[in-house]
């Protein structure tokens, strides 16, 4: 079996190039390789290298920037999902699209379900609204989605690699306590798109690695685990903090 995967360079496209084995060929395409803002490119692409499965994990992920940058997080995280969606749609190629919690507003006392409606509170979260929206209405059939959140892995920038650089810089830390998310490893949730991508899954699925922490309780595990490694060569104090104490523009509650 054939895989391409859209987003050479994040995280999660790393650990899920790993996965090739004698079974399943992984190629991942970076912006260089394949312009997913042009359905022409994306189908030329596409049409070249013929995989039996797509894994999109290239998305615009500056949480904060996306405020600023609305027009660009728009295109990339939503219209461009639109044209992988009709390119393998017409080329028969199972779509395994990847989403984020951000969807929703965070709100909720009780997890999430897969049928739970849209109330994302920030240009991010609607972008990405936007090509779930269009994914399903193009390809419902041979196609999934995978929501998932607080992305951790060795590679790219995620909370994890703050956190470390952070303690190992700054006398002491402030961390927010009051928001709550399910850590999940970057090398699982490839699993898991691997999964998808062979078993020609349908849908929307939520998956993220169990447990649930506070950002706070997070970066407290990250701190005794990186000393006991010998990640970090000193002990700093971390402060409980509120999301009204750090300022940031809008940002769901989880």
């Amino acid at each position: 079996m054939k895989i391409v995967v859209i987003g050479k360079s994040g995280q999660l496209a790393t650990e899920l190039s790993y996965l090739a084995n004698d079974e399943i060929e992984i190629i991942c395409l970076g912006r260089h390789d394949i312009n997913i803002e042009d359905k022409s490119a994306i189908e030329k692409a596409l049409t070249h290298l013929n995989p039996d499965a797509v894994i999109n994990a290239a998305a615009y992920t500056a949480v904060d920037l996306a405020e600023k940058e609305s027009e660009q997080a728009n295109q990339i995280n939503g219209y461009a999902v639109g044209y992988l969606a009709q390119v393998c749609n017409s080329l028969a190629m199972h779509l395994v699209h990847l989403s984020t919690d951000f969807v929703f507003d965070g709100n909720n006392s009780t997890p999430y379900l897969t049928t739970n409606k849209h109330a994302p509170v920030n240009t991010y979260g609607a972008s990405k609204a936007i090509g779930e929206k269009l994914l399903i209405e193009i390809m419902p059939k041979n196609s999934c989605i995978i929501r998932t959140a607080w992305v951790y892995s060795t590679h790219g920038n995620n909370f994890v690699k703050t956190m470390l650089t952070l303690m190992e810089n700054k006398p002491e830390l402030g961390v927010i306590s009051d928001q709550i998310g399910t850590p999940t490893y970057a090398k699982t949730l490839a699993k898991a798109c691997i999964h998808a991508a062979v078993n020609k899954l349908s849908g929307i699925y939520h998956w993220t690695d169990q447990g649930v922490a506070r950002r706070y309780d997070f970066a407290v595990a990250i701190q005794e685990l990186a000393l006991e490694k010998n990640l970090i060569s000193k002990n700093i104090p971390i402060k409980a903090i509120t999301t009204a104490d750090y300022p940031t523009p809008k940002k769901a509650k989880f």
